[in-house]
């Protein structure tokens, strides 16, 4: 059952959507070698209900954090704890809210200290590819077309696509229908419409595009130990353009400030 959301509940969905950004740009005035990740999700947390929201993330299925921190070959669903930020880390961190009944879904890969060019490379790339996809979620365009937008770029740099994990439709549901993969065949799969509301989320591998499970049942990295990229946004499908819910302005607010 795919969910089309009409524009008040699109509204509702979107202070959700903008609470995670306001969330993670928090995060990132925290970002530094030797800040632990548990310091990251308590803040986090104490953010998210300090403005009238819930994390939609604790609890869900288990997982026992406000945050997913996914650090270097950690592709997603790391788990916060002791573990310390170091210079030269790359670091994914995915939020969710619920606020009014609806959830907001988005995530942000940062560059600690000095992060190697190539790595920084990865990181600008997977993020325009996000870009790239947001421009296909428009009436009348295919589910495959997002995902082809994103393949196509990435794998034009020699990069790989993690195929085992894949966007959703997000609403009253953190993951709703349909799935949203990062490859695809361009007009393939359902054709978009009005109201539906896609979590996209690129995750990029500067290896290859095998993954493997932690023995935590959650955290997935890649078989290669080679670093991956991760950004993510939460998207209505409208009419000739598409409109982003979540916002990475406050984020890069504060990186450029730093």
């Amino acid at each position: 059952m795919i969910y089309l959301k009409t524009d008040k509940e699109i509204e509702i969905q979107r202070q959700s959507s903008l609470l995670v950004g306001k969330t993670l740009a928090e995060v990132a005035r925290l970002i530094k070698p030797g800040v632990k990740t548990r310091d990251l999700d308590k803040m986090a947390e104490k953010f998210i209900r300090d403005h009238g929201a819930v994390p939609g993330f604790k609890g869900y299925g288990g997982f026992p954090a406000t945050l997913c921190i996914s650090i270097n070959d950690e592709v997603v669903h790391g788990i916060p704890g002791d573990r310390e930020l170091k210079d030269g880390d790359i670091v994914s961190v995915d939020c969710g809210t619920i606020m009014n009944g609806f959830y907001g879904d988005s995530a942000y890969t940062f560059a600690v200290g000095d992060v190697k060019p190539e790595v920084l490379e990865l990181l600008q790339r997977t993020k325009e590819s996000l870009y790239l996809a947001i421009e296909q979620a428009v009436v009348g365009k295919r589910i495959g077309d997002i995902g082809h937008a994103v393949q196509k770029y990435v794998e034009s740099f020699g990069y790989s696509v993690v195929r085992e994990l894949v966007g959703h439709g997000v609403g009253r549901h953190l993951h709703e229908s349909p799935e949203v993969p990062n490859y695809g065949r361009r007009g393939s799969g359902i054709k978009l419409k009005e109201g539906m509301c896609l979590a996209i989320e690129p995750m990029v591998n500067l290896g290859k595009k095998e993954v493997v499970q932690n023995k935590d049942g959650w955290t997935i990295r890649t078989a290669d130990g080679k670093p991956s990229a991760h950004f993510e946004h939460d998207v209505a499908v409208r009419n000739g353009k598409a409109d982003i819910l979540s916002t990475f302005e406050y984020i890069e607010q504060v990186l450029n400030n730093k």
